[in-house]
């Protein structure tokens, strides 16, 4: 067996034993002797992962959970980041899973590997920014049509195209009109959305457009109806249909709904029109992940998903090199409290027209300078 020094990293000898029988090494080149110790921390951040995935309670682990608990408290302070992709994909599924309230994981998948993911407070055009900021630009981006994404791509993935999800299309009609809609105008725009499943070709989406000009004309008079509601303002009467129906148009005029159809598009395979990948790829296994461990509080359900994710991504550090890279929350609060410390003595230094002037400490004769040769 091969001894490098803790010093040095030069090979050593061995140099007798200690009076507990331990094995001593002595180095040539720095002239020290030592013993190796046994480090288990990376045992237990495998038992800690094997554990976090799994259907296992921490009741089930030995010691009745406390002494699980003590082993890999350290563990949960570890953030995991995501990796910096340069490498660009021809297709990515984009998307969004609430934890709490105001704690919302957005979260880019290519099919295969997880290429990034974000915490933020909700869905939003900055947050969707922070996201793909370190992701190369992919061909075509699906997703299920969350807010400020289409603002973010124009301002980071300028040239990448939006292909709506097509069933997230359907259900938002659904909720809209129901799911048994009362009216005929409701029961043909359901039933019309609906089809949106069978539009396989351009000159099938040519017809299924032409359908839906026609169900407004054809119903105009009904969805022009106006009713006045309790604080006595004129309100379409049909407010919900026009909606759903709005929602559509939107899809129709900025190109989303049917890009999948694009045969302007080069890609290895064919476009998708849903998000299911990343629903029942990712979004699936996090909340069964969750479902499983129950229980835990905001903080480690954030870092529970943020472990998966970077254990899914595509090339994860081995564990050893996880303990070593990752920065924790000593690390992070340190970092902030450096950053604060810079600001408050960047506010306490005098700056232009704040310092004291040279007049408020001496007093001339203006006079005086009158005659000075």
């Amino acid at each position: 067996m091969l001894v490098r020094c803790i010093n040095c990293g030069f090979s050593c000898q061995k140099y007798g034993k200690t009076k507990a029988g331990s094995q001593r090494w002595h180095c040539k080149q720095c002239n020290i002797t030592f013993t190796q110790t046994i480090d288990n921390t990376t045992k237990c951040f495998h038992r800690f992962l094997n554990w976090l995935f799994s259907k296992e309670t921490q009741q089930d682990m030995p010691g009745q959970g406390r002494t699980f608990r003590r082993q890999i408290a350290d563990f949960w302070q570890i953030w995991p980041m995501p990796p910096k992709i340069e490498t660009s994909r021809d297709v990515v599924f984009v998307d969004g899973i609430y934890l709490a309230k105001k704690a919302c994981i957005l979260i880019c998948y290519d099919g295969e590997y997880v290429l990034g993911w974000y915490l933020c407070r909700s869905e939003q055009s900055r947050s969707w920014q922070a996201l793909m900021q370190r992701i190369a630009t992919p061909i075509v981006v699906v997703s299920d049509g969350g807010p400020g994404l289409r603002k973010a791509l124009k301002k980071v993935w300028r040239t990448a195209k939006l292909q709506r999800c097509i069933v997230h299309a359907v259900w938002q009609v659904h909720r809209y009109t129901t799911r048994r809609p009362k009216t005929l105008a409701g029961i043909m725009l359901k039933d019309l959305a609906s089809d949106l499943y069978n539009v396989k070709t351009q000159e099938d989406a040519k017809i299924w457009i032409q359908r839906l000009f026609n169900w407004r004309v054809t119903f105009k008079e009904f969805l022009n109806e106006m009713t006045r509601d309790s604080n006595d303002n004129l309100r379409a009467t049909h407010e919900r249909l026009l909606k759903a129906y709005n929602s559509l148009v939107v899809l129709i005029n900025t190109e989303t709904m049917f890009r999948y159809l694009d045969e302007t598009l080069v890609l290895d395979k064919e476009c998708p029109k849903t998000n299911n990948p990343i629903e029942g790829g990712v979004n699936a296994q996090l909340r069964r992940l969750l479902r499983y461990h129950r229980g835990m509080s905001v903080e480690k359900r954030i870092k529970a998903v943020f472990w998966w994710c970077y254990l899914h991504s595509p090339r994860p550090l081995s564990a050893k090199e996880i303990l070593k890279v990752m920065p924790t929350d000593a690390s992070i609060s340190k970092i902030y409290s450096s950053m604060n410390e810079r600001a408050q003595l960047q506010g306490i230094i005098p700056t232009w027209g704040d310092a004291i002037s040279w007049g408020d400490l001496h007093n001339y004769d203006k006079l005086s300078f009158n005659d000075w040769d």
